[in-house]
């Protein structure tokens, strides 16, 4: 299994080179009892490049090399056609670069962070009205719901609100969030379609006491208790799909460590002290004993917030 840390330092070794760069961070979704409505975003970055039209309208380098689609279907410029719709804009005659060492379908927001690149990189090419909530509102539409897309865009810890508008928070820099990431794949409409239609309302009322915890102790307010990263609505039934997941969610929360499902699966989000290698040592122990259980691969991935979200990156060839 090639690794992502592996592919991230490979892809770091190779120059940037384009008319127009951007860089939109991997998120981490749901964090527990906040189902589509909390998301933080990860130092885990894609780099989408605007060049030149070549035979392959995208070029996918790391993750999804050779699987994702190269034509105008991709997703990526799928999103780019959206933004200049939404500006009335003709669409630019280039082709693009994505290089990303996010896994797919491994809940790390890697098809949210290509509708965020391909709006972002439009804007940068073709201008047109419209900031942030342009942004999302047409990065929801094409993935189906804000959590992940908000954090990409504004990076940091977001809330997202049912009437569409989103708080934003920066989380506790004493903080640092650790990903395991198994070989396994888990489809995203897959893990919802298997979710309870209904919750018993108590239930539901002390889901929504940790939404407020979780998003408290994330970002510094008070200390970020294990117990309130726990849910009701999504994690259990996705848990019984995904028993490495489980087995890894279970193991975290044992020893202390703040753990939750990320996104749909079947990543999970650890959180542990920043300054604290034994604690990312803890986390590599259990993930070991979890693989050597299961004989499925886990890969820990310690990682940092990010805190700018989805930016322009400057390119060798715009100087002069």
């Amino acid at each position: 299994m090639t690794t992502i840390a592996a592919i991230a330092a490979d892809l770091a070794e190779r120059p940037l080179h384009g008319h127009a760069a951007v860089r939109v961070p991997a998120t981490s979704a749901n964090l527990g009892p906040g189902y589509d409505a909390l998301g933080v975003a990860l130092d885990v970055p894609m780099v989408v490049t605007a060049g030149p039209r070549t035979a392959e309208r995208v070029t996918s380098l790391g993750a999804g090399e050779g699987e994702l689609p190269t034509g105008d279907d991709n997703l990526v410029w799928r999103a780019v056609l959206a933004w200049c719709d939404h500006a009335g804009a003709a669409a630019p005659d280039v082709s693009l670069t994505v290089r990303s060492p996010i896994p797919l379908e491994r809940g790390m927001g890697s098809s949210s962070a290509a509708a965020v690149a391909g709006l972002v990189l439009a804007r940068v090419l073709v201008g047109g009205d419209g900031g942030t909530s342009a942004v999302l509102g047409l990065a929801t539409e094409l993935e189906g719901h804000p959590d992940n897309a908000a954090a990409a865009i504004l990076g940091g810890l977001v809330l997202c609100l049912p009437d569409g508008q989103v708080r934003r928070a920066t989380p506790d820099g004493g903080l640092r969030p650790v990903l395991l990431v198994p070989a396994t794949r888990q489809s995203t409409d897959e893990a919802r379609a298997a979710l309870p239609a209904a919750i018993p309302l108590g239930e539901a009322a002390a889901n929504g006491a940790r939404v407020a915890a979780t998003f408290a102790g994330l970002s510094g307010l008070v200390p970020l208790d294990p117990t309130t990263m726990t849910d009701v609505l999504h994690e259990p039934t996705r848990l019984d799909l995904m028993p490495v997941s489980g087995a890894l969610v279970a193991g975290l929360r044992a020893a202390g460590v703040p753990a939750a499902l990320s996104g749909a699966g079947p990543a999970v989000l650890g959180v542990v002290p920043a300054r604290d290698d034994d604690a990312v040592a803890g986390v590599r122990a259990i993930a070991d004993d979890v693989a050597a259980g299961t004989s499925t691969a886990v890969e820990v991935v310690p990682s940092g917030w990010d805190l700018s979200g989805a930016r322009p990156v400057p390119l060798p060839d715009d100087a002069g």
